[in-house]
């Protein structure tokens, strides 16, 4: 279920590098507060606290209820580098499946 998140997310974070509506942004605020929410929890029960804490805090950076102003050009840079770090642990995720020696 996490990487299907994180693939929702990534996917939502490079489409507001377009010129999108207004409404778009605020749902991906949304949609990155509950999914970013749901990645600490899953991180926090699997016992890996320092990413449910990453996570936690990614939650809170995005949340739609009290607006972080940081402009345009800031938030682009902060959806790339949070996009890229999901891509990122995404890819680490499906290599060390891979490399298990359980896998069926």
């Amino acid at each position: 279920m996490d990487k299907a998140i994180k693939l929702v997310l990534i996917i939502l974070l490079f489409l507001c590098l377009l010129q999108m509506p207004f409404g778009f942004y605020q749902f991906v605020r949304f949609a990155a507060f509950v999914g970013f929410g749901l990645l600490a929890l899953l991180q926090r029960d699997g016992g890996n606290k320092n990413a449910a804490f990453i996570y936690g805090a990614l939650a809170l950076l995005f949340q739609p209820f009290f607006k972080v102003v940081l402009g345009r050009e800031l938030w682009i840079i902060v959806d790339v580098v949070v996009a890229l770090g999901l891509a990122l642990s995404l890819i680490n995720a499906f290599r060390s499946k891979a490399n298990s020696p359980n896998r069926n």
